[in-house]
């Protein structure tokens, strides 16, 4: 199965628990299901999409926004696909779909972050020609350079950075 035998569609609140159920699984155990309140299927749905089998069965998603404080960014706030669905185009043309969005909305890069252990989601992020944040503060974890305690005590992170052509 190609990203073109998928059926893509804006979320709503009602696709919230079907997501939170695969997305610790899909992340490879890592208990993430906090990161995805309800709220974000209510208020981004304009700028998030959700990837579906012609089976109905789920293969994608992703959730983000236009920044309100800087327009000119977008924030790809979590994108997973079906672990056996990888390699075959799904995340990718669930970022192309986000892409236009934040594009149509006057938005000029996207920014995301992913935890430095998680070297699926770091070479994914690379291959769609994300650029990892370099510079002052950064420490290399995990062989990438990252933000220590990004997100609290021990919650590292690697920034990516795409600008949008």
């Amino acid at each position: 199965m190609s990203a073109e035998d998928l059926h893509f569609r804006r979320p709503t609140a009602a696709d919230h628990p079907r997501l939170v159920s695969v997305v610790d699984e899909w992340w490879g155990g890592r208990s993430l299901r906090q990161l995805l309140p309800r709220l974000w299927l209510e208020h981004f749905t304009g700028t998030s999409w959700i990837a579906e089998r012609s089976d109905g069965r789920l293969a994608g998603f992703i959730v983000g926004f236009i920044s309100p404080d800087d327009p000119a960014m977008a924030y790809a706030h979590m994108i997973a696909s079906d672990p056996n669905r990888r390699q075959r185009g799904v995340g990718r043309a669930l970022y192309e779909r986000f892409f236009a969005d934040a594009r149509a909305a006057g938005a000029r890069r996207v920014q995301a972050i992913t935890w430095p252990g998680n070297r699926t989601s770091i070479a994914f992020h690379r291959a769609m020609g994300f650029s990892v944040v370099d510079g002052p503060g950064t420490v290399p974890i995990y062989g990438t350079p990252a933000h220590p305690d990004h997100d609290g005590d021990g919650e590292d992170r690697v920034i990516f950075t795409r600008e949008l052509a």
